[in-house]
């Protein structure tokens, strides 16, 4: 089928569209990435999409093509992939980036992966964190990053650089304004080839397309979670809906922060990048509103259970704990920004909680 075809069948409405299977979308998904068909039938594509609501084949199909289109790296065993939302964070904590270096201190791979911000939300974004940090982002190379990685076991990747399809369509996807099949798609790159994710999202339809999804890719177990934004941290102040995709199954869980004495309300902020950065670097000192310690320490002992370096999320409290208090997750923090800016950091051992 020609891109007229598809758009016949997608774009007859709600009622009247039907979904694609697997082969069709992957014949979709190839031509779009590959730039095969024109901005207008791409963002008509797009947009019938968007109104008809992706089925799973359909994401797949943008999954795997978009993955045969990346540089995929495999690197230390064991590691965990963060998929947070791609167009950013404008009102809440970026908890999980603090929460990196704790992890990456117990000797748990990370993998951070982010574009410059895109719609919807147009908010902070992992490239702007690192220009905030006094890294350059136009300059730093795929081969500087897995350096850092190498050194301190938390990679960063530019999205758009490993998936150059990705900044191909930037300016259509900008132009559109909307979320489309990408903003799924292209947290699922899995760069790293890691076992673990965490994702995030943002509404309750997509728990079940979302787990069916996963349970047809490459991870030995994932955990969705609805954080704050779309995010992939859990509330600090409320309950947070999560499923785990494990062994062919999906199952709910509620993580409640009261059940670890980690519960608090949160400040209200304006979360700029130079706050976002502050409030970090203030949590890897202790220094921070107990609020932000609270909620890394959460993230932290929920990621470690997740990628099986404590054995409960309890125990990942206490051992988060002891990574922060010890001042390891900040030795890691100082040595990979150092390795990021280009710079050659003194030796700082990075520990470990076993």
């Amino acid at each position: 089928m020609n891109m007229t075809e598809i758009l016949k069948e997608v774009g007859r409405g709600k009622r009247g569209s039907r979904d694609l299977n697997y082969e069709e979308s992957l014949h979709v998904a190839s031509m779009i990435m590959n730039r095969q068909a024109s901005d207008v039938q791409i963002g008509a594509f797009f947009m019938a999409e968007r109104m008809k609501m992706e089925n799973v084949d359909e994401l797949q199909a943008f999954v795997d093509v978009c993955r045969q289109l990346s540089r995929r790296t495999p690197l230390r065993r064991g590691g965990l992939d963060c998929a947070g939302p791609y167009d950013g964070r404008l009102k809440s904590f970026i908890a999980g980036f603090a929460t990196s270096f704790v992890l990456a201190a117990a000797g748990v791979p990370v993998t951070l992966h982010g574009s410059e911000p895109l719609p919807p939300k147009w908010g902070v974004t992992l490239p702007v964190l690192l220009r905030e940090m006094g890294v350059d982002t136009q300059q730093l190379t795929r081969d500087q990053a897995l350096h850092a990685a190498d050194e301190t076991g938390l990679l960063f990747v530019a999205a758009e650089q490993w998936c150059p399809p990705l900044g191909d369509l930037r300016v259509l996807r900008e132009e559109i304004g909307v979320r489309t099949v990408l903003n799924t798609a292209e947290k699922l790159m899995n760069y790293s080839q890691a076992p673990y994710l965490v994702y995030g999202v943002f509404h309750n339809t997509f728990f079940e397309r979302m787990s069916k999804l996963l349970l047809r890719l490459d991870y030995e177990r994932a955990f969705i979670v609805q954080g704050p934004e779309g995010s992939e941290d859990l509330f600090i102040d409320r309950p947070t809906r999560t499923y785990r995709v494990e062994n062919g199954e999906a199952q709910l869980e509620i993580i409640d922060p009261e059940a670890y004495f980690l519960d608090m309300s949160v400040p209200e902020m304006d979360w700029t990048a130079a706050a976002q950065i502050r409030v970090t670097e203030q949590v890897l000192t202790g220094t921070a509103d107990r609020a932000f310690i609270h909620q890394v320490l959460l993230n932290s002992a929920y990621r470690l259970y997740l990628a099986g370096r404590s054995d409960s999320i309890e125990q990942g409290v206490y051992d988060a704990k002891v990574l922060l208090e010890s001042g390891q997750a900040r030795q890691l923090y100082l040595r990979w920004s150092s390795l990021m800016r280009g710079e050659q950091p003194n030796m700082l051992p990075t520990g470990s909680i076993h």
